[in-house]
């Protein structure tokens, strides 16, 4: 097999299509399903399942593209430092679930890097994206939460996957809401106090349960809710709406401004942050860095 084949299957990846891949690529479609009927026929084991909405990876096709991965990004890395007469290019890559302590560690590790040529990626996504991409070696690290809800199906996800979960720190569930909201100056809030109020939680695509959701007691029914893809929005509903979301409470100053605040939940359940990695991974220098940022954060929860 030739790099230039690896990267077209990387391409047919992301497209999630051969037909749209091959225009990326310009290439015609049939060399590019040529170029992938070669690949799959050396190594013997099928890359994709076609279908006529599109090309989905296979089990074994997820495996190949994590290491097709490292392959042409080392490359790039070698054309770059030898070819190019580049400074070599780094490249970091975390996916997580929708935490802003997350995002600010993410600039902290930037900050601190100081070299000039990097490729920096902060992927916030859904729960089982994450998993995905930690075990396509798309990411160098996954961040989410267990609880005794989820640890169950998660953890038997992680084993399936040859991946492991190292928890950082232990937080209480907090309730987010807009400073002037009814029950904000509340000490504490109970999930009957919110049953009046819309519920708004982060979608899960097709993984859409209780066992991905990045909210804790998404499990509990409630009148009025509203599924969103992004912290901006959930912020602008939790301001516009009075609604609220369940989560850990760290720094809710950091979601928009003072707007938002954060009062602990009376409910008997924790949520235990940590990050996933391959299982014959270790950590690298800047993961190392991009954890201590994250437990900077952490020492600061109220």
């Amino acid at each position: 097999m030739t790099l230039q084949q690896l990267k077209y299957l990387i391409a047919v990846a992301e497209k999630g299509s051969i037909t749209e891949a091959a225009k990326d690529l310009y290439i015609s479609q049939p060399s590019l399903s040529g170029a992938i009927r070669e690949v799959e026929t050396e190594i013997k084991l099928s890359i994709f399942h076609r279908s006529r909405t599109g090309a989905a990876l296979t089990a074994e096709g997820m495996e190949f593209l994590g290491y097709a991965r490292q392959v042409v990004q080392q490359m790039e890395l070698l054309e770059s430092r030898y070819i190019d007469n580049q400074p070599e290019k780094t490249r970091f890559c975390v996916s997580t679930q929708h935490y802003t302590f997350a995002a600010n560690a993410f600039v902290e590790l930037v900050q601190r890097f100081g070299q000039e040529r990097y490729e920096f990626i902060l992927n916030e996504t859904q729960t089982h994206q994450i998993i995905e991409d930690v075990r396509n070696r798309f990411c160098d690290l996954g961040v989410l939460y267990l609880c005794r809800s989820n640890e169950i199906v998660l953890q038997k996800c992680f084993e399936d996957y040859a991946l492991e979960f190292h928890e950082l720190f232990t937080a209480a569930p907090h309730v987010f809401l807009r400073r002037e909201h009814p029950l904000a100056k509340r000490e504490k809030i109970t999930l009957a106090d919110l049953k009046p109020y819309p519920r708004l939680s982060f979608v899960q695509g097709v993984y859409e349960s209780s066992n991905f959701a990045e909210e804790l007691f998404s499990n509990e029914i409630a009148d009025k809710s509203i599924k969103i893809s992004d912290r901006a929005a959930i912020v602008n509903f939790m301001i516009g709406l009075d609604g609220y979301t369940i989560s850990s409470g760290i720094f809710p100053k950091y979601l928009h401004g003072d707007s938002i605040v954060s009062v602990p939940l009376d409910a008997d359940e924790t949520m235990r942050i940590g990050y996933l990695l391959n299982r014959d991974r270790e950590l690298s220098d800047l993961g190392r860095i991009y954890i201590e940022a994250l437990m900077q954060y952490q020492q600061n929860y109220p």
